[in-house]
This record gives structure tokens, sequence and C-alpha cells, in this order.
């Protein structure tokens, strides 16, 4: 006996909301959880993969061996969540399917961060090229093997929609109904709008709390940016005797809640005026509801160039990402060379995908070997190759 579903009406969703009864189900039938939603199962099934929990030892932007306290992709997409959930909630969206997008949309990021995804992406040009959004796809309705009845996690449409943020038309066209929306420029739903710019939020913000702890930047340095300069003159101004860690915390958590605000009241503006109906009518449309009024938008673009420029341009940083660049583009062109020196499980996967691909089937397996490597797993195993020292 199943637990019957929840209506719209009773959850408190609002009619333009991604509804569970309304779910366009998954890839594969399966019967209905007893005790719990379908977007619960989507979301257990994500914290409970492999993919996930390689997420803890993945570069945000600092190396996860530089330091205990710095953010992975574990912490990120954890507070992706957590600001996503607030918002959801604020404006009658399904919070679970919020969170369930949240917590997947990085799955399929590789080692050290866009550096290694910058990497694989030139290293994978002549084939077909790697976005790591199509990848984190490909890894809940592929890679991840775990289930007897199908490869993949099976996820319902609507958190593999919002998953897959950005595709190039190349791609879509391969997606068949989940890549309809990026050759017809529609709109995904409201729930995957607010997680994509909940992602930016996050780390906007905590690359700015990482970047001082590292003291790549400086609270002066902060103070050209208008975003962080307002919150911390209010806080300086309220309290005399803060020491400067609880000072920057209680401007950051600020900004958040700056951000997010004003992320509620124009996402609610605009859906005033656009006064969509349905799910089907937030699809329908051209551009997105889900948005920043222009001030707060053009001062995250402010805050994204500033940390462009002093926090993921500083030396310290570069040198870390040219290391990442030299790992993974050696670890790509000796595997593609031999991939008889891969681990046995993806020597089976360069089989396989070079019978449904031809000739684009091995690298595209290397790079789903190279995808799915930690920091450190990436490191440990370029000197396995590499130093005639180190053992095998």
């Amino acid at each position: 006996m199943s637990v019957p579903r929840v209506t719209r009406q009773a959850s408190g969703l609002a009619p333009y909301a991604a509804a569970e009864a309304e779910s366009r189900g998954r890839r594969f039938a399966e019967p209905p959880p007893q005790f719990r939603g379908e977007y619960q199962r989507d979301r257990d099934r994500i914290i409970h993969s492999n993919a996930f929990r390689r997420l803890v030892y993945k570069t945000q932007v600092f190396v996860n061996h530089e330091g205990d306290l710095y953010r992975t992709r574990l912490t990120h997409s954890m507070e992706v969540a957590q600001i996503a959930r607030s918002i959801a909630t604020a404006l009658g969206l399904n919070e679970t399917l919020t969170e369930a997008i949240c917590l997947a949309h990085d799955l399929g990021h590789t080692p050290f961060g866009h550096a290694g995804q910058d990497a694989l992406n030139a290293c994978m040009r002549k084939f077909g090229g790697f976005e790591h959004n199509l990848q984190s796809l490909r890894v809940v309705d592929e890679l991840e093997d775990r289930y007897a009845d199908f490869h993949g996690l099976n996820l319902t449409f609507e958190c593999r929609e919002g998953i897959l943020k950005h595709c190039s038309l190349r791609n879509a066209r391969r997606l068949g109904e989940l890549g309809e929306r990026f050759i017809r420029r529609r709109q995904p739903s409201l729930e995957a709008q607010l997680s994509n710019l909940a992602d930016e939020i996050a780390y906007n913000n905590h690359d700015v709390a990482d970047g001082l702890r590292a003291g790549l930047i400086s609270l002066d340095d902060l103070s050209e940016v208008e975003l962080f300069a307002r919150q911390h003159r209010k806080v300086l101004a309220q309290y005399t005797d803060l020491p400067d860690r609880k000072v920057i915390h209680e401007t950051i958590r600020r900004v958040i809640n700056h951000v997010v605000s004003d992320l509620i009241r124009t996402t609610r503006e605009n859906l005033g005026k656009a006064a969509p109906a349905s799910i089907a009518d937030v699809r329908a449309r051209s551009k997105p509801l889900v948005g920043f009024s222009t001030d707060v938008a053009r001062e995250q673009l402010e805050l994204k160039q500033f940390l462009n420029q002093r926090v993921y341009r500083h030396y310290k940083v570069l040198r870390m990402t040219s290391k990442a660049r030299l790992v993974v583009t050696r670890l790509f062109d000796t595997f593609v060379d031999d991939a008889k020196l891969m681990p046995t499980e993806h020597q089976e996967s360069v089989e396989q995908l070079e019978a449904s691909l031809g000739a684009a089937g091995r690298p595209r397996a290397v790079a789903d070997y190279i995808a799915g490597m930690t920091d450190r797993y990436a490191i440990l195993e370029h000197q396995r190759l590499f130093d005639p020292a180190e053992r095998t």
C-alpha cells in the first residue's frame, strides 16, 4: 500500500510550482514509493550515490589538502541547497525538488574545479567536448550503477531538467524531450531557475570567505565592492569591538540575506506581472521569471568580476590550476593511448563505448573516469603512472 500523493493545495504549492502529481515521470517505470514522495526518492538516491560522496574531496577553489576549512564541492552543494530551499518556501515552490536539484548539480564536475573542467574540455574537443552539466546528467542517467533494474539513478524528469542548467545545441538535439527547451529557447521549472541563482549566490559569498581565509584578499580590498562594503559598514557601525572573523561572518550573512530577499521580492513581482497559471506557462516563456532586481544584478556582477580578478587569477591559485591542467591532460593522453592502464571496470567501459560510439568511445570512457576522480585520487593516479618510485 502506498501513501496517497499530497494535493497541491494541501502542500501549499503555488499553481506554477512543480507538483509531484503532475510529474513527467521517470525514464523507467517503477512502483511508487510507500512512505515518501517521488522527489524525496530523487533526493535520497542522490545522497546515497558514489558521485555525491566523492564531492567531499573535489575542489571548489582551493584544492582539498590545502586546508580543512575551505569549501569543497560537497559543502558548496549543501550551501546551495540551504539557500534554495529558503527561496522555494517563500515562493510557494517545491522545496524537496529544489533540494534534490541543488544536491545533484555538481555530480559531474571534474577534480580541480574549473581548471580541471577546462582541461578535460580541451582534451575532448575533437570528440564532442566536455560540459560538466551534461556530465552531471550522464552520472545520474548512466554512470551510477547501483540498482538491479536500470543504470543510473532513474530520477524524475523535473530533477533531470534542473540538473541540466546549460547545454550546447549540438548535445541538446541528442537528448529528446530534455533537450527541447534549449532548441526552442524555453525555460525550465521555477525550481530549476532558482537553483541556478542559488548556486551563484553561494559560490560568490563563500569564495569571498575562503579568499579572506587564504589571505588572497583583504577587507580593505573588498571596500571597492559595493555589495560587500555596504553591509560591512553597517556591521562596523553596530558593533565596535568584534574580532575580524566575526565581522567577516556577520557581513557575509547580511550580504546573502540581502541578495536572497531581493531575489524573492523581484521574482514575486515578475510572477505577478506574468501570472503563470501552471508550470507549462513557466516553461513556455522565452526568459526566466526568477531573477534579481537591476541594481542587485549589477552588484552581483561587480562581485563576480572582483573575484575573477583578485581570487581566481591570484598567482597562488593559478599555480594550482596550472598543475591541474598538467595532471588532467597527461592522464587523458596516457589512458587514450593505452586503455589497459586503467582499472578493469573502466577498461570494460572503453569496450562498451567503442562498440556504441566508435572512435569517440575510448575518449568518452576516459573522460568519464577522470571526471569521477577526486583531487587526491587524480594526484595519486598521476604519481602511480609517472613516478618510478611510486607503487602501482
